[in-house]
C-alpha cells in the first residue's frame, strides 16, 4: 500500500505532504467529530518559527559527514548525544502559494553543532517556553525535524521549538530496531529535560510525543520525576501523547509512579488507528495506549481526546499533523485548556 501511494505522488512532493493536502480537502466532511473536538476553530497568533526559523536539536543519532550536509544524522546510534541548531527555510505562505497545495514545505538549510544544551538558550529579558517534539517509528532525522517545525507552525507556538531525535532505521520492517533505539535513548532524553527545566532561560517545557516516541518520553519523565520531584510539575507544562504506542500495563504502572503530575498529560487516542492495530498484533495482543478505551485512560487521571471520528484515511496514525482540530487540541492543552466544549 505504501509503495502504491509513492507511485502516484508527483516528483518532489513527499508522501506526508500529499496526505496533508488530501486531509485538508476532506476536512469539510469531518463534521461528525466527537464532543471533545466540537466547536469553532480558534485563530491563533503567528508562530515564532515564521519570524525566527531556527530549530533546536538534540539527537542520539550518529552524525553523517559531521552534520554539514544531508542527511545530517543517520540511523546508527551515536557514542554521545549531539546538540545543535538547524537553520530552516519556511514555505511561502498565502492562499495561492505552492505550500497551499502541498508543493512547498519546510526545509533544513544548515546545521550548527553546539557544545551543550545551555548554549542553545541565551538568557534574555524574560524566560521563553520550549516546545519539545519526540518523533515516532520509521522516521529519518530530516522528516522528524521538519515534523517538529510543521507542528510548531500548525499550533502557532510562541517560543523555542526543539526536536529530540532517536535512531530510527526509517524502514517499515525495522520496528524492533526502532523500539530498542527509542528505549536506549531514554537517559539522553532525561538529560535534555533536566537541562531545560534547570535553565534560567526557560519558562515551561511543553512536550508532544508521537507513537513509539511516547514510550521513551514516558520513561524519561518517570526518571526525571524520581530525580527532581516537584520541580518537574512546576517547569514541565503540558505533555501530549499522540497515538501512543505503549503497552497499556507498562503505561499504567508508569503513570502511578509520577503521581499528580499525570494531570498534565493529554492522550490523543483513535480506535481506528491501523498502525497501532499492527503493533498490538506484534505485541501478542496487548492493547496499545493510543487505541485504548476512553474510560480506561480517564481512570488514570489523564485528559483524553478521542479522535476516532476524525481519521478518514487508511492509517490514521499522524492526525496531530494532518488534522486541524487535533492541532487545536494540542494548542489548547498548552494554554491550559485540554478540554474543548462538550468534553
Amino acid at each position: 500500500m505504501a509503495r502504491a501511494i509513492e507511485m502516484i505522488i508527483p516528483t518532489g512532493l513527499s508522501r506526508r505532504s500529499m496526505l496533508r493536502v488530501l486531509a485538508s480537502g476532506a476536512s469539510a466532511f469531518a463534521l461528525e467529530g466527537c464532543a471533545s473536538l466540537a466547536g469553532t476553530a480558534t485563530r491563533f497568533d503567528v508562530a515564532e518559527l515564521t519570524t525566527n526559523p531556527t530549530l533546536l536539536i538534540a539527537t542520539t543519532r550518529k552524525p553523517v559527514n559531521g552534520a554539514r550536509a544531508k542527511p545530517w544524522f543517520g540511523s546508527e546510534r551515536a557514542a554521545r548525544m549531539s546538540i545543535a541548531r538547524a537553520k530552516l527555510a519556511a514555505p511561502e505562505e498565502g492562499r495561492f502559494s505552492l505550500a497551499s497545495i502541498g508543493m512547498d514545505d519546510w526545509r533544513i538549510d544548515a546545521i550548527e553543532i553546539a557544545p551543550k544544551i545551555g548554549d542553545l538558550l541565551v538568557p534574555a529579558a524574560g524566560m521563553r517556553d520550549v516546545l519539545l517534539y519526540v518523533h515516532g517509528f520509521n522516521q529519518t532525522f530530516e522528516t522528524a525535524a521538519l515534523d517538529a517545525a510543521r507542528l510548531s507552525n500548525g499550533i502557532r507556538f510562541r517560543g523555542e521549538t526543539m526536536v529530540f531525535s532517536w535512531p530510527s532505521k526509517a524502514q517499515l520492517f525495522d520496528y524492533g530496531y526502532d523500539r530498542e533505539s527509542a528505549m536506549w535513548s531514554r537517559d539522553a532524553l532525561e538529560q535534555v529535560l533536566s537541562g531545560l527545566i534547570t535553565s534560567p532561560a526557560v519558562g515551561r517545557v511543553h512536550i508532544v510525543a508521537h507513537s513509539v516516541g511516547t514510550m521513551v518520553t514516558m520513561e524519561a519523565i518517570r526518571q526525571i520525576y524520581d530525580r527532581h520531584g516537584g520541580m518537574v510539575a512546576e517547569r514541565i507544562g503540558t505533555v501530549v501523547f499522540a497515538s501512543p504506542d505503549i503497552d497499556m500495563d507498562v503505561f499504567s504502572s508508569s503513570v502511578q509512579r509520577i503521581g499528580p503530575f499525570a494531570q498534565n498529560i493529554t492522550v490523543i487516542t483513535s480506535t481506528n488507528d491501523r498502525a497501532l492495530a499492527v503493533s498490538r498484533w506484534m505485541a501478542g495482543g496487548i492493547n496499545r495506549v493510543g487505541a485504548a478505551e476512553h474510560a480506561e485512560l480517564k481512570r488514570l487521571g489523564l485528559h483524553v481526546i478521542d479522535a476516532s471520528k476524525q481519521g478518514w484515511g487508511i492509517i490514521n496514525h499522524d492526525l496531530f499533523l494532518s488534522n486541524a482540530q487535533i492541532r487545536e487540541v494540542i494548542r489548547r492543552a498548552i494554554d491550559g485548556q485540554p478540554r474543548l466544549a462538550g468534553d
